[in-house]
């Protein structure tokens, strides 16, 4: 076992790859007992439960902490209580009974605080190699300074909201065209477009419509997702039936162009005005490190391989944590359920 105090050291390597222009210098690399890539809220508590176990630990994020939550509209509320979101038996007081995103962003930075993990963020992991016993973890950070850190085991924890679904057409990629919401205001009597049909969706729809923007929801379905909250259907319903969210289901983009959104329906070919277009089409599983190392990952499901009980993959000293061990079903892994992940790795790590 490495002791906890060499954790945060870690040093750079000529042997990193870099981009052009990074710093390198020929340093050995320090040496930690686990390695987590991705500072999201089950990135932290699988940090917390190596710290309570006295490994030495140290987490990576190409962003701040909880940056997933971070990038939530600013003024969502959680489906789940304070108690279900909380981890390393820090309590998670709120006024109310639902957590805000801000009540989430100060909770979690207070138990990286409480629990001093040596969090660095703004530091991609860009490759995870095998070096002899430990696993070389070569990182970059936001000024192109390349690192490296020997670890005797990594748990990859990137999440979900880093790989947006992309539609694959002409003028996605256009400065008004967003892969997510924040919040209604910068659209107050402008004409939008959301894409989407799920829960984002709804939720920004309405939002935007209290902000009095002029709103367009395009859906492939035939209706909204079964999946939106049954307390909000109904409103949106009642929205779309009078005529205040203009909704095209059956329908698919096929150009976005600097002042329409160009859409396929039953209609045959039709042409919004837009100025800002919002596509809330999900996201994909952050998987290219693992496939990179080479863990089976299933084509159908898009679950890397692991076992459940430890969260180790069929490469020894390779774990997972959150909602990346999902795959493409983002809802059967929450914070609520991934938070256990940590436990399950380094009770498996400290008993091989």
């Amino acid at each position: 076992m490495i002791s906890a105090g060499d954790a945060g050291d870690t040093r750079d390597t000529g042997d990193a790859v870099v981009a052009p222009g990074a710093t390198v210098t020929r340093e050995e690399p320090a040496r930690v007992d686990l390695a987590i890539v991705g500072a999201g809220p089950c990135g932290l508590a699988a940090g917390v439960a190596a710290r309570r176990a006295g490994l030495s630990v140290v987490i990576f994020d190409r962003g701040p902490i909880v940056s997933g939550i971070a990038q939530y509209p600013t003024y969502m509320s959680f489906f789940s209580t304070a108690e279900r979101l909380s981890i390393g038996d820090v309590p998670f007081v709120v006024a109310g009974e639902k957590p805000s995103r801000r009540d989430a962003l100060a909770y979690y930075r207070a138990v990286a605080s409480h629990y001093d993990l040596p969090v660095r963020q703004y530091e991609s992991v860009s490759a995870v190699s095998r070096d002899g016993s430990h696993w070389m973890v070569k990182s970059v950070t936001r000024s192109g300074r390349a690192r490296a850190t020997l670890a005797r085991a990594v748990c990859v924890a990137t999440g979900y909201f880093g790989r947006p679904n992309m539609l694959g057409v002409p003028g996605e990629t256009l400065p008004h065209v967003q892969h997510g919401y924040t919040e209604g205001h910068y659209a107050w009597r402008e004409p939008v477009v959301i894409v989407g049909g799920g829960n984002s969706a709804v939720d920004a729809a309405l939002e935007l419509l209290r902000a009095e923007a002029k709103v367009h929801l395009v859906h492939f379905g035939d209706d909204l997702d079964r999946g939106v909250k049954p307390w909000v259907r109904p409103v949106m319903a009642n929205r779309m039936h009078d005529g205040s969210v203009v909704a095209h289901f059956g329908a698919r983009v096929k150009e976005i162009t600097p002042d329409e959104v160009i859409i396929e329906g039953p209609e045959g070919e039709t042409r919004i005005v837009a100025t800002q277009v919002y596509l809330l089409t999900g996201y994909l599983p952050e998987t290219g490190l693992l496939a990179d190392l080479g863990v089976p990952i299933d084509e159908k499901t898009g679950v890397p391989q692991h076992d459940p009980a430890t969260m180790a993959t069929p490469l020894p000293g390779i774990y997972l944590a959150g909602v990346i061990a999902s795959g493409f079903d983002a809802n059967k892994i929450f914070i609520e359920n991934g938070r256990d992940h940590g436990d399950l790795i380094v009770r498996h790590l400290t008993s091989s």
